[in-house]
């Protein structure tokens, strides 16, 4: 097991061990939508879909980026795939970088995974510590090529990387290498981050890179620096990464942030989103798409019977929010009333 694979597993068996919860919170306990005991609604009726990436989607959720090592990677994402299809929702890959410098023969990440969702909005995924370290046009075409993707994500991740022993901390010029890939890649690019949130400042740089979209990843799920403290082997860097146990910007607050900077971008609000009703206050406040990641993890470790079931209850839960909200669909819940 090489040094990647090695610290991949490990980031799982912590956030399975329930050892990655952030110190804030995500907000969205703060927001309560105005009860509406008289919806002039058919349950069963209510529109939950959603376009992304030139595919219409049963419901606005992204499975988002998890990773590990390929032999647990592997059976986790041909579940996650399958469950995506069967659902009607869009699916995002852990990073590639791995199956990448293999040739592709890692985790599952070859055309495997796409035979088992032909019909889903499928995302490839690289960190952007990587864009000054070689990766380029050409290597994020193969990426995409590998999994036949529809879109790639670029992960960023400067807090885990700035905590992790090994950690790439050497960001001058990844900027620059985004705006360039952004301008030089034929297929859609967004970025994400991977819990601490995105600001309004850097949501709008973004924008104006050319970025097709943004995720806020806010703070409030798993914590990586977190994850990486608890994984340290030396005590300067667990007392290092245990600072920042409470960093970041929580995600409801990054998601209506992002919103009002940058009114016409496709937003995906993830970071510790629990159930639909985070779901429906994330798109209340400003996001197209919600992404869930830990949160399904548990239950992509054991079937793809188990995360559809996990999505299905997710569905349900966004679906009765838009009934006692008097919402038809998306677009009138994101008007919904909410209480002050």
């Amino acid at each position: 097991m090489n040094d990647i694979t090695s610290r991949k597993d490990q980031h799982l068996d912590v956030i399975l061990a329930g050892k990655a919860r952030h110190g804030l919170q995500t907000g969205f306990d703060a927001v309560r939508f105005v009860h509406e005991a008289l919806p002039d609604l058919d349950h069963g009726k209510i529109d939950l879909g959603a376009d992304f990436m030139g595919r219409r989607l049963k419901a606005p959720l992204l499975i988002s980026s998890m990773t590990g090592g390929p032999a647990r990677a592997e059976a986790i994402n041909a579940r996650l795939a399958e469950a995506a299809q069967q659902l009607g929702i869009a699916l995002a890959v852990g990073s590639q970088r791995a199956a990448l410098e293999n040739d592709g023969a890692s985790a599952g990440l070859d055309m495997a995974l796409r035979l088992r969702a032909p019909d889903t909005p499928i995302l490839a995924n690289i960190g952007a510590a990587q864009l000054t370290r070689g990766f380029g046009a050409d290597e994020a075409r193969r990426i995409l090529e590998m999994i036949a993707a529809d879109a790639l994500i670029v992960h960023l991740n400067p807090l885990q990387e700035a905590c992790q022993p090994e950690g790439d901390r050497d960001w001058w010029g990844v900027g620059a290498a985004l705006e360039s890939l952004v301008k030089s890649l034929d297929a859609p690019v967004v970025v994400k981050e991977t819990g601490a949130g995105i600001s309004a400042a850097t949501a709008r740089r973004l924008v104006d890179m050319g970025v097709a979209g943004i995720d806020v990843s806010g703070a409030g799920g798993s914590n990586w620096a977190t994850v990486e403290g608890e994984r340290a082997t030396d005590p300067r860097d667990k007392a290092h990464a245990e600072a920042f146990a409470a960093w970041g910007i929580p995600t409801a607050r990054a998601i209506a942030e992002a919103r009002a900077a940058c009114p016409r971008t496709l937003i995906i609000g993830s970071g510790g989103i629990r159930d639909g009703l985070d779901a429906a206050k994330a798109i209340r406040l400003g996001a197209d798409m919600v992404g869930q990641a830990a949160g399904v993890l548990a239950a992509a470790t054991v079937s793809t019977e188990a995360v559809v079931e996990h999505f299905q209850t997710v569905i349900r839960q966004l679906r009765t929010v838009c009934f006692c909200t008097g919402s038809p669909n998306l677009n009138a819940l994101r008007r919904a009333p909410l209480q002050v």
